[in-house]
């Protein structure tokens, strides 16, 4: 025990020397005052609400690194009262994931029949940080088969699923949300998603944020002074639109707080013109530094 506490001491400037020097490498700012922030200052302004989206880059090292420490900070702040919510398991997981986070199956057989992504590596520290803490994380999106087929077939395709297919998925219709988030997509798109393809990717992509918000809404229903940290690509939350939207049909008077993350070389000098619409918080992170793939 002794040398254990002395080894502690020992790294512990180590550690706050690699924590300060990765800290020059991103920038945190608070949109609505144009200031940066710490981490800390977003998890003290959780006490105010119950969902606070992380839109990642899903290659980007330091989203990565940001998203342990926002997860470990938010379960040091609430324990017994955080939760987890992820683009990167679909609902249909749901019942794996709770076994290996109860410790029943092997890492091996969950990553397989969890259908974990091909970087699960950079989810990985989340994942035994839930395992060993006991925070609930939720498999939040939509299985891909089904997303698939209405990028094929169009949402009323839906219908044709059984009870149990349905049970994966929010109730149907499932709502597309017109307005500013059909027109980023069709910027996305280069401004060609008229055509019937181009409508079914769109609904497709309703469907994936339909899933998110419907499976935090849920989870919400039975622990209502939870704090959920869900992370998904920034596209999927971005000016609080898609998941976050749907998020907000299904659950109104949750309160929810946005980050998006971009990787930009002006990260000391944000453009606020491009950044800072209806997003409560921005990262910038330094785009010289190593992607994960």
């Amino acid at each position: 025990m002794k040398i254990s506490i002395i080894l502690s001491l020992l790294l512990l400037p180590l550690f706050a020397f690699c924590q300060e020097d990765f800290s020059r490498h991103y920038k945190i700012y608070d949109t609505r005052n144009q200031k940066i922030i710490s981490v800390d200052d977003i998890i003290s302004d959780m006490s105010n609400a119950g969902v606070l989206f992380f839109g990642e880059e899903h290659n980007d090292s330091t989203c990565h690194v940001l998203e342990l420490t926002f997860l470990t900070k938010l379960a040091a702040s609430y324990p017994g009262k955080t939760a987890l919510s992820m683009e990167m398991f679909e609902t249909d997981c749901q019942n794996v994931l709770n076994e290996y986070l109860e410790g029943l199956i092997r890492e091996k057989n969950f990553i397989s029949e969890a259908r974990a992504w091909h970087n699960y590596k950079d989810y990985r520290s989340l994942i035994e940080l839930a395992k060993t803490q006991q925070i609930p994380v939720l498999a939040a999106n939509a299985p891909a088969r089904y997303v698939n087929m209405v990028n094929r077939m169009g949402l009323t395709s839906l219908e044709k699923l059984s009870k149990t297919g349905q049970a994966w998925l929010p109730p149907l219709p499932i709502d597309t949300a017109t307005g500013a988030y059909y027109e980023k997509f069709l910027q996305i798109m280069g401004g060609h998603s008229s055509n019937m393809g181009g409508m079914q990717m769109y609904q497709a992509q309703n469907l994936w944020d339909a899933t998110m918000g419907w499976s935090i809404a849920q989870f919400l229903k039975k622990h209502k002074d939870y704090k959920i940290l869900q992370l998904n690509g920034g596209f999927h939350s971005e000016e609080k639109l898609g998941a976050a939207a749907q998020l907000k049909k299904y659950s109104s008077k949750v309160r929810i707080m946005n980050i998006a993350i971009f990787s930009d070389e002006n990260f000391d000098n944000p453009d606020w013109v491009k950044f800072s619409k209806n997003n409560d918080y921005i990262i910038l992170t330094d785009p010289k530094l190593p992607r994960t793939y």
